[in-house]
């Protein structure tokens, strides 16, 4: 899988973000308590932008979830999981992953 997520189709609230380091398409970046998805490939100290929030995107759970639970970006796995000790807050599964890898779609909510 050459994305940790990507975006399936909504209206995400773009921000602006000049990354230190490049960042592929498809990246999870946590800045302070948020994640944000890179849509675009951002080259390094280039201004880009990341989604905020919005949008239903396909990520990898690290266990079996079920549809409508509200999930936290592991920034160590690169997954989606329902543990929210050292996790960031990423939305709500709209899909159910079916086991660890599994792919399932998630509404990018980080408020939640």
């Amino acid at each position: 899988m050459a994305f940790e997520a990507r975006f399936v189709h909504g209206t995400p609230l773009m921000v602006d973000h000049t990354p230190g380091s490049a960042v592929p398409a498809g990246t999870v970046v946590v800045t302070g308590d948020t994640p944000r998805i890179a849509h675009l490939d951002i080259p390094a100290n280039t201004l880009g932008a990341l989604a905020a929030a919005g949008g239903v995107y396909e990520v990898a759970g690290d266990a079996a979830i079920a549809a409508d639970k509200k999930v936290y970006w592991n920034n160590s796995a690169n997954k989606v999981t329902e543990t929210a000790s050292g996790n960031k807050a990423l939305g709500y599964t709209v899909t159910a992953c079916a086991a660890d890898g599994g792919l399932c779609l998630v509404r990018h909510d980080p408020a939640a």
